[in-house]
């Protein structure tokens, strides 16, 4: 096993752009995969979130493709057209990949399109149009693309399939078969996943050939969250969530957080309460058009908002270094759920701190959750925004409440304009009291019958 990225059989642009980029030394999934895809194997990776599984297939990808600054560019027979096929869940994973790739490829001439709906079709037809090497997608859209014959793919050798398992908890199964099916030259695919479930094992047989199913080795339990996160529960009032949230997000320490909630309308209502008390929040769910999707997870990445208020859509995409806490605002669905919100933080060697509300209606999925999980936190303390253990345990300064900034002074000037309008009615009230002149009226018009 090598110890550095140049121990590796890497290309030197390869090794170059991860030293730009921090990148010395390989995680274990990437340790342990490259070999085997670099030798162009079939693999099944399987990891905890957020451990670094995009570079793992990245760099094999990269080192594979022919750039149009190689010098043998000029014998690829298909120049421009695509020879390696990215397949993810969700928009946000397409695009946070898409950046990965490309961070590691700028250097060769690589071009990487990302490829998802919400966006119009004619600005990724034309980046197709004029060539491009690796095609990052999400289902939908490239069978779209494929069916209008926009997107070619009887030229791809090699194609990944990352965060399988999300793929067919949203029904994308047929839609990802269709994709393999029609991708005859492929030389190599590579699965990626956190959990592994049997209809995914059965994909895995039916397209590829002889894989290696690799698991980290302190990947003992499959829906297992890396012990580098601080977990916390607590039983909930919905009355009191916001006020709950409002005090966390004042700890000591508290950097970038994700809030995740069930649905839209409690994710859009929650942005708009913290806003309203002070904090710098935006939102991401379903209802929200891309564009301004896009623009909350930008300005979040750059620091102008620090609380994200997010469904479970995007759950799966958001990699974003430095999220030092995740606050389950609505108890997750299920433990797959609990694994992948909560994964959002602890990335890559970091730290962080898990916070999960359980509202009376939700202790029996909690406790489902927990016994899947083995996390020995059956019964969550009940707790209120103004409970000693919630400060003490979560480090938050006392005296915190549930507002960051203070009533406005403009209030004091409103309870003085009544006072003005009562000093200037008695001088109305006297003028009515002087003797009106009798006005004579004259008929300039007489009314004949």
């Amino acid at each position: 096993m090598s110890l550095t990225f140049a121990d590796l059989p890497l290309r030197k642009e390869t090794i170059a752009a991860l030293a730009e980029h921090g990148f010395t030394s390989p995680f274990p999934i990437q340790e342990m995969v490259m070999p085997i895809a670099l030798a162009d194997g079939d693999v099944i990776g399987q990891a905890k979130t957020g451990t670094g599984k995009t570079l793992a297939f990245g760099i094999p990808v990269i080192e594979r493709v022919i750039a149009p600054n190689d010098s043998d560019w000029d014998q690829l027979p298909n120049q421009g057209k695509p020879q390696v096929l990215v397949v993810v869940p969700t928009r946000e994973l397409c695009v946070q990949v898409t950046k990965d790739i490309e961070e590691l490829s700028f250097n060769r001439g690589i071009r990487t399109l990302a490829v998802y709906g919400g966006r119009a079709f004619e600005p990724q037809i034309e980046a197709l149009q004029s060539g491009v090497e690796i095609v990052v997608g999400t289902p939908g859209r490239l069978l779209d693309l494929y069916r209008q014959g926009q997107l070619t793919l009887k030229f791809v050798s090699r194609v990944v399939l990352d965060e399988a398992d999300e793929m067919l908890d949203l029904g994308f199964l047929p839609d990802v078969e269709k994709i393999f099916t029609s991708t005859p030259a492929r030389q190599q695919t590579m699965l990626f996943s956190a959990t592994m479930p049997g209809d995914i094992i059965a994909l895995a047989r039916r397209f590829m050939n002889q894989p290696v199913h690799i698991r980290t080795q302190d990947n003992e339990d499959e829906g297992a969250v890396v012990s580098r996160i601080e977990q916390f529960v607590v039983r909930a009032h919905a009355m009191d969530k916001i006020e709950m949230l409002a005090r966390i997000l004042q700890a000591n320490g508290r950097g970038p957080t994700i809030v995740f909630c069930r649905t839209k309308r409690t994710a859009q209502k929650t942005s708009d309460d913290l806003a309203e008390r002070g904090f710098r929040a935006a939102t991401i769910h379903g209802d929200l058009g891309q564009s301004a999707r896009e623009k909350a997870l930008n300005d979040f990445k750059a620091g102008k908002s620090d609380v994200l208020i997010a469904t479970d859509v995007a759950a799966r995409g958001i990699d974003i270094d430095g999220i030092t806490h995740v606050i389950n605002y609505q108890c997750p669905e299920d433990e797959k759920t609990y694994v992948h919100r909560i994964g959002r933080t602890a990335r890559a060697g970091a730290h962080g701190i898990a916070v999960t509300f359980v509202d009376w209606d939700d202790l029996a999925r909690w406790k489902m959750i927990d016994t899947a999980l083995v996390l020995g936190l059956p019964e969550p303390v009940e707790t209120y925004s103004s409970s000693e253990h919630l400060f003490e345990m979560l480090n938050i300064p006392a005296g915190s409440t549930g507002r960051m900034t203070k009533q406005k002074a403009p209030q004091e000037g409103k309870i003085d304009s009544p006072q003005k309008v009562k000093t200037a009615s008695p001088k109305k009230i006297e003028k009515s009291t002087e003797p009106r002149a009798k006005r004579e009226r004259t008929r300039t018009k007489r009314i004949t019958s």
